[in-house]
């Protein structure tokens, strides 16, 4: 009896555990992350680029185009490998002046879709671009001015601005060098990085203002943060001495997220201004996040399972007869001025709204 006892005592912790994340196993007809993963996945392979001003891949192309691969490769969909692959040979040549330039944060998390190729592939072409544009986010230019020089002397990147947004763009490239490389520089770099901006920017609510001198919770830049941490706590070791401080940050956060949901699972435009519209792409963030966060057991299954289900539902309702996700706020730069991110245009098929979809749709499909 005792041994039977002690058996149930040991067992039931992983029983519970499993019935809890079946919450984010079984979907309705039409709400499945494969159905949803493939009707996204393919409107992106037959989109047209997304450019900086007409000049250059825009970051949130790289980042529906690294959620489509993760997608490809957990359904093991050879055809839409070989197409997204197909989609990035022409910047070995026609099209290698649409290459971003190595000078900005935006631009440089561009090789982490090339490393993400190579690790696919194996083609030392992509490992060449990719960690070339991991080495340069801390390689000082020449004309490098006096901030971004003394903040390269106190050991971080030269491209640091303290924008939230900078904790995805960051972190998102030193990790795929780190995958490839097992260069424990890249992962010092990232989680270096992210403690200065856990330090600098978490208010006591455990959200960030859009900047310092912004004191609103705009969705997508808190989102940017929040996925950032989730995908470099995956990969940061746990015996690693920043390793405690980001997980504290990490389930601060999505502890106060988790009280700002709204009761249809969405999310607002301001996440704590109840009569503000509900936003997709930060939904979709916050989402992954939970998700990855329950799926690693950094958060409770029963509570974050139930939120992630229910954001996930509500998602799928923004997806368009297009396979265009709707209610995207447009690229936003930060203004103290609470009715400019109420005005924000939102859009339809914008690669910041398609691209966390995907996140989302790959990570419900993991094992």
């Amino acid at each position: 009896m005792c041994k039977k006892i002690i058996f149930l005592l040991c067992f039931l912790p992983f029983y519970l555990l499993s019935a809890q994340t079946n919450e984010l196993k079984k979907f309705p007809k039409g709400c499945s992350p494969k159905q949803v993963g493939n009707r996204l996945a393919y409107n992106f392979v037959n989109a047209r680029h997304d450019l900086y001003a007409g000049r250059y891949i825009h970051y949130a192309e790289v980042c529906t185009w690294n959620g489509a691969l993760d997608y490809a490769l957990k359904t093991n969909d050879r055809e839409l490998i070989k197409q997204l692959q197909n989609r990035f040979e022409p910047f070995f040549t026609r099209e290698k002046v649409l290459l971003p330039p190595m000078n900005h944060v935006d631009y440089n998390m561009f090789g982490s879709l090339a490393l993400k190729l190579y690790q696919i592939t194996n083609d030392k072409r992509y490992l060449e671009i990719g960690l070339a544009y991991a080495d340069s986010q801390w390689e000082v230019p020449v004309n490098a001015k006096p901030e971004e020089k003394d903040w390269a002397e106190k050991g971080y990147s030269w491209q640091t601005r303290m924008w939230i947004d900078d904790m995805y763009m960051i972190t998102v490239i030193q990790n795929e060098a780190y995958k490839v490389t097992g260069d424990p520089k890249y992962i010092d770099r990232a989680a270096k990085e992210m403690v200065l901006y856990l330090d600098e920017l978490q208010r006591p609510s455990g959200l960030f203002y859009h900047a310092p001198d912004v004191p609103y919770y705009w969705a997508r830049g808190d989102g940017w943060m929040a996925v950032g941490m989730a995908d470099l706590l995956r990969e940061l070791p746990k015996n690693h001495k920043n390793y405690v401080r980001i997980m504290e940050g990490y389930q601060v956060m999505m502890k106060s997220l988790k009280n700002h949901q709204r009761p249809d699972g969405m999310w607002n435009q301001l996440i704590d201004e109840p009569d503000f519209w509900p936003e997709t792409s930060g939904t979709a963030m916050f989402t992954y996040a939970f998700i990855i966060g329950v799926q690693q057991g950094w958060l409770n299954a029963s509570e974050y399972g139930s939120a992630a289900r229910k954001a996930w539902l509500a998602m799928v309702l923004f997806i368009d007869e297009r396979n265009n996700v709707t209610e995207v706020c447009v690229g936003t730069g930060k203004k103290n001025d609470k009715q400019y991110y109420y005005d924000r245009p939102r859009l339809a098929g914008d690669f910041h709204g398609q691209a966390p979809y995907l996140w989302c749709a790959a990570a419900l499909l993991r094992k």
